[in-house]
Formats: structure tokens, C-alpha cells, sequence
């Protein structure tokens, strides 16, 4: 199965933060993309349409809004024949997670399995899912591909685990083959309005406090939406059955984060303390040598030039941006 001829691919979740980028560059490789979406309000829609505007403005790309858990209608799709399915349409977020793990699991594995009996059904040959470094939990820093994920600490990790297991099964039973991406905290322009970079920046441009979990220490892996885009779309590439960390390799800490945007907004931060939230862990940091060995990717955009792009996209679009809700508190 050569990369090269997966030309035309479904994409679930287009209209999300690494959906939109990814579909942008399969588009630029020549494929033809058919993105579904179905543009809910699990947080502030307005992205997910200035989103989906940038791609709808693309040829060979065709869009329909819909549910990866409503199977009929996902079958009558299949029928298009696709040479591959990117699952990026997930139900995200730690802590929300708590409030709602149903909507959780109907997504991240009913919505996983659907699309992996379809893909046995139909005969695709390839499939890609987005998990996500949640599912370490306090594993051992750096986090490597190999360490047991038995200990989630939040509905939307273990959601995330059951689908990576629901992959393994039908690589196995039907020879599907299957690349596994967990992502590590990922950033950049129009990024999801609920992680801490988009409510920094956003709080910090108008003049409102940053609300902080913790002391500030804890450390994240935070990786730039490009770099993940081309990782993902590297991944069509037949392995088999493969498990693979996108990340930056480069923690930094959320006072360190904070310390940058002042440089970046020319004006201090008013931070807000809260206490430390159950389901944080204190750091997160990627092993990525098996995305090198495997695939030949490594992260390309350093943190700091990373976060001066998605300042300047925020004072871009302030317009409209400075409206979009972050989310609860």
C-alpha cells in the first residue's frame, strides 16, 4: 500500500483544531478530502466555521455534516469507496469530561467503532486515529509508546484508550492497517478556545485575569498544529499496527508560558489562583523517537515562534475572537 495512491481520504472532525489542518494539507498533496463534521457546540462553534470556511474555499474538497455515531448515515458515505479514513473527530477535554462522560464514550469509541466496522465492511485499507498523551496519566516522564496506559485519570483518557484498544482488535481480525497518533498539547491559530494558550492569550489581550490551576510549575509538551498536521498525514504510510507520540520534546511550564505572552502583549498578566484540578498531572513530555524512526518526523517550530503565530492570528481576527467563550472557569 503506497502513500502516494491514497488519493481519496475521509476525514472525521474537519472542522477541529487538527482536523482543518490536516484536511489543508492533504489538499495541498492533490487528494481529495471528504471532511464530516457535525459543528456541535462542545465549544465555541464560531472556530469550527471560520474553520471550515478556509477549506470549503479549496477544490477537492467536499463537506457533510454529520455524526460519526449515526452509522446509517455514515454507511450510505462509505459507498463514495475511500483509500483511507483519518479519525480526527473526538469529544475532547479533561475536565469536561467529568461533567458529561457519556457524550464521551458515544463519540470517542462508539464513534471509533462504527467507523472501524465500516472500514471492514468496505474494505479500506487504512485508518488513523487521534488518541491523545492523556492516556498515560503519571506515567514516567518521558512518556514512551511502550508503558502501560492501564491508569487514566479522567473519563476522556480512558475513552481514548478504549478506542486504541477497539483498533488493535480490528488490525488484528481484519488486517486493517492502523496508525495510532496520541497527541501532546497542541497549539497554534484558531486553537481550541478551552486550552490554556487560547485563554491566556485571549484573557491577557483584554485585559481580564488569567485564571491558573496550581502554582504554575506544572509542565506540558506543547506542539505546534503544523507539526502535528504533517505527522498525521505521514501516518498514512503502511506500518502495520503502530502507537506513535507527536509531541515537541520540549516541556515548559505554564509560568513560563505566561512570561512569553506578557513579552509578546506588551502588558502584565493579573493571574486568578485556583487550587490544583484532580485530573491534572504535573508534567507531560513526549519520547518522539519512535515518529523519527518510523515515519522520519520531528517537531520543526520552536515553542516561542509558535506562540508569537498564534498571537498574531488572535490580533488578526480580534474582531470576532474576542467573543468566542473559553469555556467554564
Amino acid at each position: 500500500m503506497d502513500p502516494i495512491k491514497l488519493m481519496k481520504i475521509l476525514v472525521t472532525g474537519c472542522a477541529g483544531f487538527i482536523g482543518w489542518k490536516v484536511c489543508e494539507l492533504l489538499l495541498q498533496e492533490g487528494r481529495t478530502v471528504i471532511g464530516i463534521d457535525t459543528l456541535n457546540e462542545a465549544y465555541d462553534a464560531r472556530l469550527k466555521r471560520w474553520r471550515l470556511e478556509q477549506l470549503e474555499a479549496r477544490p477537492n474538497f467536499n463537506f457533510h455534516r454529520l455524526d460519526i455515531t449515526d452509522r446509517p448515515a455514515l454507511r450510505n458515505l462509505f459507498n463514495s469507496k475511500f483509500d483511507a479514513v483519518m479519525n480526527l473527530a473526538a469529544r475532547a477535554g479533561v475536565r469536561q469530561s467529568l461533567e458529561n462522560p457519556w457524550v464521551y464514550y458515544e463519540t470517542n469509541v462508539t464513534g471509533t467503532l462504527n467507523l472501524l466496522e465500516l472500514c471492514r465492511e468496505f474494505s479500506v485499507p487504512k485508518f488513523v486515529l487521534a488518541s491523545t498523551s492523556s492516556v498515560y496519566g503519571e506515567a514516567a516522564r518521558p512518556f514512551r509508546e511502550e508503558v502501560s496506559t492501564d491508569r487514566p485519570l479522567s473519563p476522556y483518557a480512558a475513552s481514548k484508550k478504549a478506542a486504541e484498544a477497539l483498533c488493535y482488535t480490528y488490525q488484528h481480525l481484519c488486517g486493517l492497517d492502523v496508525t495510532i497518533f496520541r497527541y501532546f498539547t497542541v497549539y497554534g491559530p484558531a486553537g481550541r478556545p478551552d486550552m490554556s494558550i487560547f485563554r491566556f492569550i485571549k484573557w491577557m489581550a483584554e485585559g481580564e485575569p488569567v485564571i491558573v490551576y496550581g502554582d504554575g510549575t506544572q509542565e506540558r509538551d506543547f506542539t505546534y498544529v503544523d507539526d502535528i498536521a504533517r505527522g498525521t498525514v505521514l501516518g498514512l504510510k503502511p506500518v502495520g499496527y503502530a502507537v506513535i507520540n507527536l509531541g515537541s520534546d520540549h516541556p515548559v511550564s505554564l509560568k513560563r508560558v505566561i512570561a512569553l505572552l506578557e513579552d509578546l502583549l506588551g502588558q502584565p498578566a493579573r493571574i486568578d489562583r485556583r487550587p490544583a484540578h484532580r485530573t491534572d498531572v504535573p508534567a507531560t513530555w513526549a519520547d518522539v523517537s519512535q515518529a523519527k524512526r518510523l515515519l522520519g518526523w520531528e517537531p520543526l517550530m520552536t515553542f516561542e515562534e509558535g506562540l508569537e503565530k498564534t498571537v498574531a492570528w488572535y490580533r488578526e481576527q480580534r474582531q470576532w475572537a474576542k467573543a468566542i467563550a473559553v469555556g467554564p472557569d
